[in-house]
């Protein structure tokens, strides 16, 4: 897939809580960042390259506390950040998460880059973690490239369960019938590839706004710690590299893990060719944002 430079450069709707990316010719945005004060900070809606149709999916019927592209954690000392008090236990038992102000956004042509940096408190209001989303988006007419350095500084002693799924978790609008595809940079197809590692997983779908599909790819660093990453890919199409899948691992107080992925949000059924030459050019780069 050729990329286009695009014909006029982003700018940024800035509040403290809120990040609307938009097209110099628009009005409408692309992509829109939320930090709610004291709730789990995600990305929605991430707009198609080309204006037509949306990738992501808010609140699904079959997983309310999903949020189109967001992160969290199970088994994190035992505390659940991931269902924010939807599940049986309620939030008893569950984390919650709160998001500071959003400061530092820069812009820079067809680049914005922000970090939205986040406490995680336990149930008795404890902050246990803080982590830190460095994220940079590069519009280039065709696609996008979002990406993201994931740090977790741990408060005290941290012991991460392992878990079927749980890190950086993308929903895009699958429903019953869609006509969905799942492939990884193995070449197999949804229910193959879950649980297992690869170095990439793509989803495309055909949306309501649009003739054909569009999709996005997530890309796992080669530095990252458990590189080649293994992946959920659930029934409806979600999909996140899962380092908890691997097994069960540790931070000590005061110590900091990194991951660092890119996506690449693309028009058209899922092209490997392109989604490997993105990876390999991904791969060649520093662990930074």
């Amino acid at each position: 897939m050729s990329q286009s430079p695009p014909s006029n450069a982003l700018f940024v709707r800035h509040e403290p809580n809120r990040l609307q990316i938009l097209r110099s010719e628009s009005q409408m945005p692309i992509l829109i960042q939320h930090a709610g004060a004291d709730r789990r900070p995600y990305i929605h809606p991430i707009i198609a390259p080309d204006g037509l149709g949306c990738l992501t999916q808010n609140e699904p019927w079959h997983h309310l506390w999903q949020h189109g592209l967001y992160t969290g954690l199970h088994g994190v000392n035992g505390v659940d950040f991931w269902t924010e008090g939807l599940s049986g236990g309620g939030l008893e038992h569950d984390g919650t998460f709160h998001p500071k102000p959003l400061v530092q956004v820069k812009v820079a042509g067809n680049t914005v880059s922000w970090v939205v940096e986040t406490d995680w408190r336990s149930p008795v209001k404890k902050i246990i973690l803080t982590e830190y989303q460095t994220w940079r988006f590069q519009d280039l007419g065709t696609s996008y490239r979002i990406d993201l350095g994931w740090k977790l500084k741990a408060r005290e002693n941290i012991y991460f369960d392992a878990c079927p799924y749980g890190g950086l978790f993308l929903r895009m609008p699958w429903h019953p019938g869609s006509g969905a595809t799942a492939l990884d940079s193995k070449g197999r197809l949804r229910a193959e590839s879950e649980g297992k590692r690869s170095r990439w997983v793509a989803a495309s779908m055909p949306l309501p706004q649009r003739e054909g599909e569009a999709g996005i790819a997530i890309l796992d660093h080669p530095k990252n710690p458990a590189h080649p990453t293994p992946w959920r890919v659930d029934d409806n199409y979600g999909i996140s590299p899962s380092r908890c899948i691997a097994g069960d691992w540790s931070l000590g107080e005061g110590e900091e893990s990194l991951e660092y992925y890119r996506l690449v949000v693309f028009c058209g059924a899922i092209n490997p060719s392109f989604i490997e030459t993105e990876w390999n050019l991904f791969s060649l780069s520093n662990r930074e944002v």
